[in-house]
């Protein structure tokens, strides 16, 4: 997750969370607040949602549903 450290970042750290847990997925689920590495990904606003790599979401918090489809799909993509 990409964001300063804001209500917004642990929010959607929160739900990232709930989500793994509930897909029994080994992942590690990580905060980014530096900038400089915030600025490595095509990021306008935070928070941001990174899953392998890839900025998958920004700008609001995602909703828990929005969130499983990010890491299911990505999960898809790996098999």
């Amino acid at each position: 997750m990409l964001g300063p450290g804001c209500a917004k970042l642990s929010a959607t750290g929160e739900n990232s969370e709930e989500v793994v847990k509930e897909l029994g997925i080994d992942v590690k689920v990580e905060d980014i607040k530096d900038i400089k590495k915030i600025m490595e990904y095509p990021i306008l606003s935070t928070p941001g949602l990174v899953i392998n790599e890839k900025l998958v979401f920004s700008g609001r918090v995602p909703s828990k549903a929005e969130v499983t489809t990010f890491i299911t799909t990505a999960l898809s993509k790996e098999s």
